[in-house]
């Protein structure tokens, strides 16, 4: 499901899915009753998600900009600096952020030479031209600006290689948000999924 700011409500089925509604072709329901059939089939929602994306304004102002000195991107040569990165943080944090250094591409900012905000992307789909992005910062450096150059640079990169960058984000992660805005990205709607573990449908 897929809510935007201007208060369209889309949702996208499987066919099973569609049965298991009991909708017809071209049926157009009001969220609430979508909502209320979901629950009656027994369909549990993961839990939205805020979604946001770069203006073409931004996206312009973005494509201008120079990387600064002590952000690069990194490969698989800094394993050691981005274990002693991993280390310094919480395992929720880690859970949360999603950053990984095998992922598509991978940036960090620097301090005194310590790795200490890091954001990966990997394309979304083999056919989708969409990064989604994840960023984490070490707890004693959050508040300097690390993470709003790091998501910037990062998503410079994804547009020089041809994707769309995408910053998700929990209803309920004030910080998160706040970052998303700061980097310059712009709130596009909210994005909801099936929980992992329903099952319903499953089987069929």
């Amino acid at each position: 499901m897929l809510e935007i700011t201007d208060g369209r409500v889309l949702a996208v089925l499987t066919p099973v899915m569609v049965d298991k509604l009991d909708l017809s072709k071209g049926h157009e329901l009001s969220e609430l009753v979508f909502r209320q059939k979901l629950n009656e089939a027994g369909v549990t929602l993961h839990g939205a998600d805020y979604l946001f994306y770069f203006s073409e304004a931004e996206k312009n102002v973005l494509l201008q900009e120079s990387l600064e000195g002590t952000l690069r991107q990194l490969t698989e040569q800094d394993d050691v600096v981005f274990s002693e990165f991993e280390s310094s943080a919480s395992e929720q944090d880690l859970d949360d952020a999603y950053v990984e250094l095998d992922h598509w591409a991978v940036f960090g900012s620097f301090d005194q030479n310590r790795l200490v905000c890091a954001a990966s992307m990997y394309p979304w789909e083999e056919d989708v031209q969409i990064a989604d992005l994840g960023v984490l910062t070490l707890t004693l450096f959050r508040g300097k600006g690390h993470a709003r150059k790091v998501v910037r640079s990062i998503c410079k990169y994804a547009f020089e290689q041809g994707y769309e960058p995408q910053y998700r984000c929990q209803l309920d992660n004030e910080a998160s948000t706040v970052l998303a805005k700061a980097a310059g990205l712009t709130l596009f709607g909210k994005w909801d999924v099936i929980s992992p573990d329903c099952t319903v449908g499953e089987s069929e």
